[in-house]
């Protein structure tokens, strides 16, 4: 019979824990008091914690357990062989499901248990006597499996109906299995990289997804019935009313998930099926503020760094939701922070911490706007501003001011690329003379996704694109002195089969010169601001994201995702002819 015995002690865990470098001591040490003070096994209490996810906890939990971790898809594969054991030997389904076992027999006559918790005596004592002459191998199951398991052994016994009371909503959200199911969500995500966790309400169930590398994977679904105690479980640590479901609600949480110190942005809006509840995941301490990692080239590196040291001005970083221009805008900050400079941001909200500069959180709904905070900023002796974001004229014309009078200005826009930033502000009502002479330099980005560097493979240029490569390799000779290594995207295990592991960014800079204020000044077409621009060295868009195919980071295929397969502006920009 090959039942496990209880290891020699949680100690031994831990320990093993430490070595792999998945927790720290002071994560171990906090988990031993919980253990202690709670009663449960060292493993939950550190995924509880927030320590690591069950992901990573379940591989070392196994080998020191010694036992086998069963997939998912192996374990669905035996949905059948499940059902028809627990029938033949007359184990009673809604007992299984309640242990949160499944138990199947194998072809050599072997019987198979799938627990949490293999070590559970009552369960081993319970099934070794009901099957005395079988063997036994036991085997680990994820958290995440056990909703499905029950779904299945007791269809029956799901709760069919949730109250709309405050009171059982809230006692829905305190039941330890709902904590424990939100909480390996959050470490999951953080596993994985992913920057939003989205759960989605449907007819009959409810699935979660998250966003990794700006696109969104099917994580997990889950019975409609549990929707109603996971939504409540996140709108009460979020700080929000559970009990109000008709209107759209905002929170935040402040939480350590996998070892990370992590806010998370919690948005919840009323659907037909419910609310459907996005969180953006916002580590709290980041190292990767540099603008070299963020995959700027040599040249627009130097002509950034440049703007982000005159002394006035607005500096404009342009684009759409989810590009990455509060990155590039704190990346700005970090290289002013020098200790000398008075630096002040106004946001919505304060996504990271910086030492050495006030930060502050705008308050929309007591009226701290961002205008009325500027205004206040203003009083406070600052060298350099960042506003979050510029909404309206009076924010805008707030920060044109600001800039006249001797403060540089950082701040973003929304806007499809560079060029369109002087007409927005002059359709905000910002007068043309202003903006020309305020801003400095505009610039746009977007974020494609890197290609894994485990599983990409070499594929040829398609034909269609080589006129374009070599007006860009003539136009840019300095960044194209190596061999053109063209790749496409393939697929692995560390990559998620997706053929992508990361972000990096794609950019065009303009700097407003006395030509580009001239037009700006006249209102000129966007085209032959443009063609001005291009005189200057610009490059669009497209063409930054095809130097960097061309280095082998991006796939050709995820450049024109992201920038579209035709550039009709640069086309209209340079059948302008200047004087």
């Amino acid at each position: 019979m090959s039942i496990p015995s209880s290891p020699a002690g949680s100690g031994l865990l831990g320990q093993l824990l430490l070595s792999r470098q998945l927790i720290s001591a002071q994560d171990l040490e906090r988990a031993l008091a919980a253990q202690r003070q709670l009663g449960v096994r060292l493993g939950k209490a550190l995924v509880r914690l927030g320590a690591l996810s069950e992901d990573s906890l379940l591989p070392v939990l196994a080998e020191h357990l010694g036992v086998s971790l069963i997939s998912e898809e192996e374990l669905k594969a035996r949905a059948g062989d499940i059902q028809q054991t627990a029938g033949q030997h007359g184990l009673a389904s809604a007992w299984l499901a309640e242990q949160g076992v499944a138990v199947f027999e194998a072809a050599d006559g072997v019987m198979h248990a799938v627990s949490r918790d293999p070590l559970n005596p009552y369960v081993q004592e319970t099934l070794t006597a009901a099957l005395p002459r079988h063997r036994w191998t036991w085997l680990l199951m994820r958290g995440r499996d056990q909703e499905w398991l029950a779904k299945l052994l007791a269809p029956a016994s799901q709760d069919g109906g949730v109250g709309d009371e405050a009171a059982h909503l809230r006692e829905l959200a305190e039941e330890a299995p709902v904590i424990e199911l939100v909480n390996n969500l959050l470490a999951q995500a953080t596993d994985e990289k992913a920057s939003d966790i989205h759960v989605e309400p449907q007819e009959h169930e409810f699935a979660i997804r998250f966003r990794v590398d700006g696109v969104l994977r099917q994580r997990a679904t889950y019975p409609a019935e549990r929707f109603a105690a996971v939504a409540s479980r996140i709108k009460l640590v979020a700080g929000l009313d559970i009990a109000e479901r008709r209107l759209p609600q905002d929170g935040r949480i402040s939480l350590r998930v996998s070892g990370v110190d992590m806010d998370v942005r919690v948005s919840a809006l009323p659907g037909v099926y419910g609310e459907s509840i996005v969180m953006r995941l916002l580590p709290k301490n980041r190292s990767d503020f540099s603008l070299e990692r963020l995959g700027m080239e040599a040249d627009h590196l130097r002509q950034f760094m440049v703007w982000a040291e005159e002394p006035h001005g607005i500096v404009l970083v342009t684009g759409p939701t989810g590009s990455g221009k509060s990155t590039t805008l704190y990346s700005a900050l970090g290289i002013v922070n020098d200790g000398q400079r008075k630096i002040i941001t106004v946001e919505d909200p304060v996504e990271y911490r910086m030492r050495g500069i006030t930060q502050i959180q705008t308050q929309a709904e007591i009226g701290y706007s961002f205008a009325r905070a500027l205004r206040a900023v203003l009083r406070q002796d600052p060298d350099i501003i960042m506003v979050g974001e510029i909404r309206d004229r009076e924010t805008a014309e707030i920060a044109v001011q600001s800039a006249l009078t001797g403060h540089m200005v950082f701040s973003t826009l929304h806007t499809n690329d560079a060029i369109s930033t002087f007409t927005r502000l002059i359709d905000m009502g910002v007068e043309p003379f202003l903006v020309s002479s305020s801003v400095r330099a505009v610039e746009a980005q977007r974020l494609v996704r890197r290609l894994c560097p485990d599983c990409a493979k070499p594929v040829e240029l398609p034909q269609g694109l080589k006129p374009q490569i070599q007006a860009i390799e003539a136009r840019f000779p300095e960044l194209c002195k190596e061999p053109a290594r063209w790749l496409q995207a393939s697929g692995c295990a560390q990559c998620q089969f997706t053929g992508y592991r990361g972000r990096l960014g794609i950019y065009e800079l303009v700097e407003v010169d006395a030509a580009i204020q001239e037009a700006v000044t006249r209102r000129a077409p966007a085209h032959e601001m443009l063609a001005l621009a291009r005189q200057q060295g610009f490059r669009s868009l497209r063409e930054d994201g095809l130097l960097k195919a061309r280095r082998g980071l991006s796939s050709v295929d995820e450049i024109l995702r992201v920038t579209g397969a035709l550039d009709h502006a640069l086309e209209a920009a340079e059948a302008v002819e200047l004087p």
